[in-house]
């Protein structure tokens, strides 16, 4: 399970945590502007935008949870288990593996504008990468400073919604996550007022009881709800720093700790790390479960006109500051 969110101050961030059991051995990620990107159905892209991201690397193919490109455009795939239907590849369209979503997209949209346009000469295929790495089922959540949206590939053929919480998790589908938000229509920063009966007196004994009934366990329908309201309700300074701290909260909200959702005996999901990207200044800054420092990796400071991917190991033990 995961969980997307964007945050606008006086730049724009995406990012998201990966939720997981084990992880696949992921490595930031910068691809360059000629790194070839070899399509299974649309052929070889030899000039594209560069893009920076989380990815597992397999036969030097970069493998993208998510990414943003070098023009602001910004992308994440969550699990969509029991609802993702890809498409049969068809002539005449433009067919792209499940897999080489992210990369299409970025290597050749600056906008969420342009990546509508995209979608609609598009079939989303489910041609697997290989046989030891078969399609995922997931949906994905394309944002750039101005609007966001949600793409989900059904039974039914593939949706796109405006997204304007700027918020997605896992099942169910997009339009119910949104739909129950009226739920909380009640919920508030502020203390609440009494609405029960003017008979009664009430007491406000604690701080927060205006968002008494948000969902604190780690269904995917709960995260979406805290994440959203943490988000919309969120507020910080406008500095870079400001910025990222305040993203790395909103995320925390829904973190995950080991013990608290088994998937097996002795197995549990844990959030393998947590990515913000600064969408105008091209860095991506992520903090793993096992080291809690923001570490961060520029984009632009690498030579963005080579062939070869870029790799970043993830810096996973923890980095303790002593003060004494």
């Amino acid at each position: 399970m995961c969980t997307a969110a964007t945050y606008k101050t006086q730049d724009f961030y995406f990012g998201r945590t990966l939720d997981y059991e084990f992880s696949y051995g992921d490595e930031i990620t910068v691809t360059p502007r000629k790194y070839p990107f070899h399509f299974r159905h649309m052929g070889e892209v030899v000039s594209h935008y560069a893009m920076i991201g989380m990815a597992h690397v397999a036969g030097d193919y970069p493998l993208y949870y998510d990414a943003v490109n070098e023009k602001g455009l910004a992308m994440a795939g969550l699990n969509f288990v029991g609802n993702a239907v890809y498409q049969e590849v068809e002539e005449g369209r433009e067919n792209v593996a499940q897999f080489e979503f992210i990369p299409w997209i970025l290597s050749k949209c600056a906008t969420v504008k342009e990546a509508r346009e995209s979608l609609n000469k598009m079939n989303l295929v489910g041609t697997p990468f290989s046989e030891q790495l078969p399609s995922a089922q997931l949906h994905w959540i394309i944002a750039d400073e101005n609007e966001a949206i949600t793409v989900e590939c059904m039974k039914d053929g593939m949706h796109i919604y405006d997204n304007p919480v700027g918020v997605l998790t896992n099942n169910p589908p997009f339009e119910q996550q949104m739909f129950q938000l009226n739920n909380y229509i009640g919920l508030s920063p502020k203390q609440p007022e009494n609405r029960f009966s003017d008979k009664l007196n009430f007491n406000a004994y604690s701080r927060g009881m205006g968002a008494l009934g948000l969902p604190g366990d780690l269904s995917s329908t709960s995260r979406f709800v805290r994440v959203a309201f943490t988000k919309m309700n969120s507020f910080s300074g406008v500095s870079e720093k400001a910025s990222i701290s305040q993203f790395f909260h909103i995320l925390g909200s829904v973190d995950q700790q080991r013990g608290c959702c088994e998937v097996a005996d002795g197995k549990f999901e844990i959030t393998l790390y947590t990515s913000c990207c600064n969408t105008n200044k091209g860095i991506y800054y992520y903090t793993t479960y096992e080291n809690h420092q923001i570490s961060a990796v520029d984009m632009f400071g690498e030579n963005l006109n080579e062939k070869e991917l870029i790799k970043y190991p993830l810096i996973k033990g923890e980095q303790i500051y002593w003060q004494n």
